[in-house]
């Protein structure tokens, strides 16, 4: 984690290697560091992406860039949740006018 060029907490959200759900939500609660009792699910992972008690420490005063890196592998093997998962992105994103979510094109490393 670290910070983007507006300010903003960044977090990489690295898909590398999933392509499922479970795998996704599991990614997401490790990098967002959610609490345990996240529900795993598309509508806990709007409401926690756009609930800025359960942010990063460091992003709640300054607001949260997730950097969704590696995805392309989850779109192909899913591509339904994958659209899924872009219309929760928009949706926390119009929600929660700190949060800034994009999709990295290229490789990580």
């Amino acid at each position: 984690m670290s910070e983007d060029q507006t300010g903003r907490f960044r977090v990489a959200l690295d898909l590398d290697g999933v392509t499922d759900k479970a795998g996704l939500m599991d990614r997401a609660a490790r990098a967002l560091e959610l609490p345990d009792w996240f529900g795993r699910n598309w509508d806990a992972l709007a409401d926690s992406l756009s609930d800025l008690s359960v942010w990063p420490e460091e992003a709640k005063d300054r607001g949260l860039l997730v950097v969704v890196q590696d995805w392309q592998g989850y779109a192909e093997a899913r591509p339904q949740e994958w659209e899924t998962a872009q219309e929760v992105f928009r949706h926390a994103m119009d929600m929660t006018p700190a949060l800034a979510v994009t999709l990295a094109l290229g490789a990580s490393s």
